[in-house]
């Protein structure tokens, strides 16, 4: 028996990188290559580009995990600017050999030179279609609010969702620090969400413990929460999720970033899949984490032994809760088996 599991693990260590990928929560500003940043900022140097967009591995706590972000968010205020960054994610993608994504961002943050929120969301949408069409990877676009903004921004960028329906973009978030502010000011854009059949995710169980998950749930209801790794502390919650089939988007390399657990071997996502919860694996970041999908697959296999089952039913999860249309979702199943089952 050990003989196998050892083979096992050796063809997927090799494999890895070449298996088909979902990934559900993956952020366009905190995922700039060096390449696209040179292109856009061609004085800067490679040992600043990697103090200045990649987070330390291990950070204070959310909130100084998502400062790292600000000079990547100053390189994307035009239309090309945004343009590039998207593309360049699209080949970031190709070269991890994912088959479907969502990237998410928060249109409000990119109007510094003059742009609209509705000009930039044509933008991104734009390249997401040209991304498409060059590298034959299906995306979708998730629209953030965030925590800070106003009752007013978070309507705003809902709004936009619901504006935009029919295009890439796709669904509604809310990002940024959970420990810092309450949900308050958010309510009502979920609410509108719903009223609309907008699809929503929400980040929570991260920064904030099991509660942060419950109140999420009441308030918002989405059908998928952002990381929610904490929900691994309450029983009853894990329960919940299991029984409403909560979508959990886990980001292992980031959580352990953000001093959610203290070290990998510590982390929630052997458990909470042993106990059946819905999940899959995404890098958060790919720049801030300075991570690919390939790179966390080989960290669960080396500290969790996961083996290929446990990575087909993950992005098999992820694709069933993907939001996208069930024809979609019939496709990229397809293209799953058929790239993890081939021998």
């Amino acid at each position: 028996m050990e003989r196998t599991k050892k083979s096992v693990s050796k063809v997927d260590t090799q494999n890895l990188q070449t298996l088909p990928k979902v990934e559900l929560h993956l952020h366009l500003d905190c995922s700039l290559s060096y390449k696209v940043v040179k292109q856009l900022d061609p004085g800067i140097t490679e040992a600043e580009y990697r103090r200045s967009f990649i987070a330390p591995a291990k950070c204070t706590d959310l909130a100084d995990f998502i400062t790292r972000a600000a000079r990547s968010i100053e390189l994307m205020q035009t239309r090309e600017q945004l343009r590039l960054v998207t593309l360049d994610l699209f080949e970031q993608l190709r070269t991890d050999h994912v088959i479907y994504a969502e990237m998410r961002f928060a249109p409000l943050q990119h109007t510094e030179k003059g742009l609209s929120p509705d000009e930039v969301v044509h933008a991104v949408n734009d390249a997401v279609g040209e991304g498409i069409a060059a590298t034959g990877i299906h995306a979708g676009i998730i629209l953030c609010t965030l925590r800070h903004y106003s009752e007013a921004q978070s309507l705003q960028t809902v709004g936009l969702v619901h504006q935009f329906k029919g295009t890439h973009v796709v669904g509604f978030d809310i990002a940024a620090d959970e420990a810092g502010f309450p949900i308050d000011n958010h309510i009502s854009a979920f609410q509108y969400a719903k009223a609309n059949d907008i699809p929503c995710t929400a980040h929570a169980g991260e920064a904030r413990g099991p509660d942060s998950v419950w109140e999420t749930l009441q308030h918002f209801r989405p059908s998928r929460i952002g990381h929610g790794v904490r929900s691994i502390e309450d029983p009853r919650l894990m329960e919940f999720l299991k029984e409403k089939d909560i979508h959990l988007e886990v980001c292992p390399t980031s959580n352990v970033q953000t001093n959610v657990f203290d070290k990998i071997t510590d982390h929630s996502a052997d458990k909470m899949y042993t106990a059946g919860i819905s999940m899959s694996i995404n890098t958060d970041g790919r720049t801030l984490s300075n991570i690919t999908l390939a790179d966390e697959y080989h960290t669960l296999q080396k500290i969790f032994g996961w083996e290929k089952a446990h990575f087909y039913k993950c992005n098999a999860e992820a694709i069933r809760h993907a939001f996208v249309s069930d024809d979609l979702k019939t496709d990229l199943q397809k293209k799953l088996k058929e790239g993890f089952f081939k021998e």
